[in-house]
């Protein structure tokens, strides 16, 4: 004679919970540090300005022009062994701001009376950069050459001349009255452009910033299914196996969004390593 043996409601119930386990979900890497701003290096703008230069003796028939002012600069780095500045427009106009600015406003300085600096003019002009630097002069200066002489004598001046790290050059000269004189006022902007390393690809970070927000939606969608799952009785149902398919549809997902994810982070992440050490290269 058989026996058989009853189990109630709650028995079943208790199996299915031992003997079903839900997928685990994998833990979200911490992405978030490694694929914003601040994981690119920064670069710390390096403003070089030495004071500013008079002219040692004035000259009746003083003249100046921009295009002989760059290539005497260019010969004086060719004989030194450096590399030829490249002219810019952002540069002359920058500089050209500046020699205005001081005729207008009175004052030989590297800051205008306003706290305006060389920094603040190349930026205004369009020019980005990791280093920018300013020679100032003013005075009668005979010609091109006296003036570029002039500053390759002093020896903060011909630090920006003959600096490596510069790529481009702007210049200006511009002939006025100040303080009640008649004279020419002249600016040199070089400059190391923001251009010159290469910057990791901005669609790149997109992609990743847009799959860390669905990775967490999809977080958020996982943990709110969990509970209800867990919740739900009976656990033999065709509305409890329905749930469960769809939880683990979506875990699928969120699983294969972070492993595709950390692809592009790593990808990334080699782009920003090559961006910081061609700017630490030039510190």
């Amino acid at each position: 004679m058989g026996i058989f043996l009853f189990f109630g409601n709650d028995f079943l119930d208790l199996w299915s919970e031992l003997s079903f386990q839900l997928p685990k979900i994998e833990e979200l890497p911490e992405f978030g540090k490694e694929i914003t701003g601040l994981f690119i290096k920064e670069p710390e703008k390096q403003i070089s300005t030495p004071s500013p230069l008079f002219a040692p003796k004035e000259s009746p028939q003083a003249s100046l022009t921009r295009a002989g002012v760059i290539r005497l600069t260019n010969i004086q780095r060719e004989k030194y062994g450096v590399s030829l500045l490249k002219e810019n427009t952002k540069l002359n106009a920058s500089a050209e701001i500046k020699a205005q600015d001081m005729l207008k406003n009175q004052y030989f300085s590297h800051y205008s009376p306003s706290g305006i600096g060389v920094g603040n003019l190349v930026e205004s002009a369009g020019y980005e950069y990791i280093a920018i630097g300013e020679n100032l002069a003013l005075g009668n200066f005979e010609n091109d050459e006296v003036l570029v002489q002039a500053w390759m004598d002093s020896p903060g001046h011909r630090e920006n001349i003959l600096n490596a790290q510069y790529q481009e050059i702007g210049v200006a000269v511009v002939k006025g009255i100040f303080n009640g004189q008649s004279t020419w006022l002249a600016v040199q902007h070089f400059g190391l452009p923001l251009s010159a390393c290469p910057q990791p690809d901005k669609i790149l970070s997109t992609e990743i910033e847009k799959n860390q927000n669905q990775i967490e939606a999809l977080r958020k969608t996982l943990k709110i299914l969990q509970i209800e799952i867990q919740g739900m009785r009976p656990k033999r149902s065709s509305v409890y196996n329905q749930k469960i398919e769809e939880y683990n549809n979506l875990v699928s997902e969120y699983n294969g969004l972070i492993q595709k994810t950390k692809i592009l982070v790593e990808k990334y992440n080699t782009q920003a390593a090559l961006f910081n050490e061609c700017v630490s290269v030039g510190e």
